[in-house]
């Protein structure tokens, strides 16, 4: 009798302020999605960190016709200074391989990446300077690198992937920093409107509630109702919002990664995880704001 009492208490006060539920319902999945975005925001950022940080190499350009660091006062680089640069390299026990390019082999890399513009019709092999290209065991271990061959007679520039990746994840963290921010604080304004939307089913209520406790009903029983009606529309809100993170997911899927082919996304398991949080945090803000406006504005 009381589960079904209370069942029926919840259903009336859904009804009697259905326009107000709608609101809170689509201001609880416009909040917790954003938030989810901004979760699966932070997931992207780590997915193309572990892609890219794993291919990240250190090139070694040696000194060329067009050289002008102090290194390469002597000319071009010699055979003999190639490969005892080659060698150091090699023995090093931070190295995981190495590769070496020719000028030439430099050349038709440029001219591929170039193909169809101006720029490429006006470069010569000779102005392209040969290099190594260093693969390390552990990709934050490029200092070592860095410190051994920069200045070094035959070797021009010492440059460092990591330090231009840097500045690109750099801009990712301060657009996931919005997005979190954004999210969460949605997030406050749907709890000030099942706030609000509490307080009015209370107020309109109040005969019913004065009835309940006259006859004996604790406090927590006459409350209880109007904290699971608040629950109850986080829960759909929170449905909505895992609808739209997975259809987001399948947009990246079939229209994104199909295009950019050059790193990874997130996978589903980030979804479901962001799902969870969300879930999680829907319940919380959903319980906490009821319990307050409850206790100050429902007297019994």
């Amino acid at each position: 009798m009381r589960t079904r009492f209370l069942v029926s208490e919840v259903g009336i006060g859904l009804r009697r302020n259905v326009t107000m539920t709608f609101a809170v319902i689509v201001t609880t999945a416009i909040s917790l999605s954003l938030l989810g975005i901004g979760l699966l925001a932070n997931a992207q950022v780590g997915a193309m960190k572990d892609y890219w940080y794993d291919k990240i190499e250190v090139s070694i350009f040696l000194c060329s016709s067009l050289s002008e660091s102090p290194s390469c006062s002597g000319g071009i680089v010699t055979s003999g200074q190639r490969l005892e640069i080659q060698q150091e390299i090699q023995d090093m026990p931070s190295v995981e391989s190495v590769f070496y390019e020719s000028q030439s082999q430099a050349f038709a890399r440029f001219q591929e990446r170039f193909k169809g513009s101006a720029i490429a019709q006006n470069v010569t092999v000779d102005q392209l300077p040969e290099s190594f290209r260093v693969k390390l065991k552990d990709p934050t271990q490029f200092a070592v690198i860095v410190s051994a061959f920069t200045g070094r007679p035959g070797v021009d520039v010492v440059q460092d992937q990591r330090s231009i990746l840097e500045k690109f994840f750099k801009l990712l963290e301060v657009l996931r920093n919005g997005a979190l921010l954004v999210g969460l604080a949605s997030v406050l304004t749907a709890a000030m409107l099942i706030s609000n939307t509490l307080r009015i089913a209370a107020f309109n209520r109040r005969r019913e509630t004065g009835v309940m406790k006259l006859v004996g009903a604790s406090s927590w029983s006459i409350q209880l109702p109007f904290l699971l009606e608040g629950i109850i529309s986080a829960i759909i809100g929170w449905g909505l919002a895992t609808g739209l993170l997975a259809a987001l997911k399948s947009v990246v899927d079939t229209k994104v990664a199909p295009l950019l082919t050059f790193t990874k996304f997130f996978s589903w398991n980030e979804v479901w995880v962001a799902s969870g949080y969300l879930l999680g945090t829907g319940l919380l803000v959903s319980t906490v704001a009821s319990v307050i406006t409850l206790r100050r504005y429902l007297k019994v």
